[in-house]
C-alpha cells in the first residue's frame, strides 16, 4: 500500500534555488508542493496540516527567523541557507527542546560531491602540515566566505586538533589586509566573486614536496536537488536539530 505523499513548502520559492527546489518537489512522485512562499510570506499559515516539510532556500538575514516560526508551526524545516553560527543554531536547539516531534536539517551545501568532499578533507587533514581552503562562487552571492567553506574549515580544523597538529607554517609579518583571507578555527578561508562562476571549493592541503587538493564544482543548481529531496524524506526521522547532510548517508566513520 502507498503511503502518503510528503507535502512541501518551499520558502524563497521565487528565487534560482527556491524554483529549482519547487520543480524538483513537482517530479517526485513521492512528493507533493504544498505551498510556494516569498521571503516575506506569512509562515503561520503552514500550521495545522499546511506541509509537513519546509524548505528554506532565502537569506541569512531572515533564515532562523523562519526556522522559529516553523518549529512554532510544527513544521519540520530543510534549511540551505548559510550564515549560521553555533549561537544561531544553539537558540533553534533550545526552541526544539521545547517542541518535541519537530525537527530540522540545516545544510551548508546539498551538492553529494560536496559532502563528499568536506569528509574527505576532514580524514586527510592530520596527515599533513598546511591546510588553507580557496571557495569560488558567483558574484550575487551574499555571505562570504559560504557557509561549506566555514563548515570544511571547522571540519579540517577539529581533525588537525585531534591528531596533536598546531599551527600550519606561516612566516608572513607583513600583509595588506584581507591578504591571507579570513581565519576559522586556525585554518584560512579565502573568496573569490566572479561572474561566470556558480560553486565551487578547493581544499588545499600540503607537506615538504607533496600537495593534495580536493575540489569540488557545481556548475547548475540542479547539483543541490539529490541531497535536498534526501533530506526532505529524511528530516522528520531525525529527532531535534541535525547540522551536515552527513546523517543521512552512510558514510561510515
Amino acid at each position: 500500500m502507498n503511503s502518503d505523499p510528503i507535502r512541501v513548502a518551499v520558502i524563497g520559492a521565487l528565487g534560482r534555488m527556491g524554483r529549482t527546489v519547487c520543480e524538483a518537489v513537482t517530479q517526485a512522485a513521492d512528493l507533493e508542493l504544498a505551498e510556494r512562499l516569498d521571503e516575506g510570506s506569512d509562515i503561520s499559515g503552514l500550521a495545522g496540516g499546511g506541509a509537513d516539510v519546509a524548505v528554506d532556500f532565502t537569506v541569512p538575514a531572515v533564515a532562523e527567523s523562519n526556522v522559529h516560526d516553523l518549529i512554532d508551526a510544527g513544521v519540520h524545516a530543510v534549511v540551505g541557507t548559510t550564515g549560521w553560527d553555533e549561537a544561531s543554531l544553539g537558540r533553534v536547539r533550545e526552541h526544539l527542546a521545547r517542541a518535541p516531534g519537530v525537527n530540522v536539517l540545516i545544510a551548508p551545501n546539498f551538492a553529494l560531491s560536496a559532502v563528499l568532499a568536506m569528509r574527505f578533507a576532514a580524514q586527510a587533514a592530520p596527515y599533513f602540515e598546511s591546510a588553507e581552503i580557496i571557495e569560488l562562487h558567483h558574484p550575487a552571492k551574499v555571505d562570504a566566505p559560504s557557509g561549506t567553506a566555514v563548515h570544511t574549515a571547522q571540519l579540517v580544523a577539529a581533525a588537525r586538533e585531534a591528531a596533536g597538529l598546531g599551527p600550519g607554517p606561516d612566516a608572513t609579518t607583513t600583509a595588506l589586509e584581507g591578504a591571507r583571507g579570513a581565519e576559522v578555527d586556525g585554518v584560512r578561508v579565502h573568496s573569490v566573486r566572479l561572474r561566470g562562476l556558480v560553486a565551487h571549493e578547493e581544499v588545499l592541503l600540503g607537506n615538504p614536496g607533496e600537495q593534495l587538493t580536493i575540489r569540488t564544482d557545481a556548475f547548475d543548481r540542479v547539483s543541490f536537488m539529490p541531497g535536498v529531496l534526501l533530506a526532505v524524506r529524511s528530516v522528520g526521522r531525525l529527532p531535534g536539530l541535525t547540522v551536515g547532510l552527513d546523517a543521512v548517508l552512510d558514510l561510515g566513520r
